[in-house]
């Protein structure tokens, strides 16, 4: 169930995003180090994206924490020579979904 709302999250995070100007550059990346949900670029702004989605606000509260946002910036890290050709603002991105509520987009969260 957990693994059916994650990948609909994402399905969803990938959407807004196109709606909103973003190119996906890759979903689900997997890398030694971690793995990132979404890459996506729009003009010269390439972002990782990590998409968290939960049933209630209290849930998405709790969903990002610095060791789950290490693991994406690690991901990242591996990938970026890959992705980040030609990019002028690398950052990383939270998508947070919920039923029956627009995305919430939290922009450039890691500043580790």
């Amino acid at each position: 169930m957990a693994e059916k709302q994650g990948r609909s999250g994402e399905r969803i995070a990938a959407w807004w995003l196109r709606l909103h100007g973003w190119q996906i550059r890759g979903q689900r990346v997997r890398t030694p180090r971690g793995e990132v949900d979404i890459i996506a670029r729009r003009g010269k702004t390439l972002a990782f994206i990590e998409v968290k989605s939960r049933g209630d606000r209290a849930a998405l509260a709790i969903a990002i924490d610095e060791y789950r946002l290490r693991r994406v910036v690690d991901a990242a890290q591996a990938v970026v020579a890959r992705y980040g050709v030609g990019a002028e603002e690398i950052r990383i991105d939270v998508i947070l979904v919920r039923p029956w509520r627009w995305p919430v987009h939290l922009k450039n969260v890691w500043h580790g």
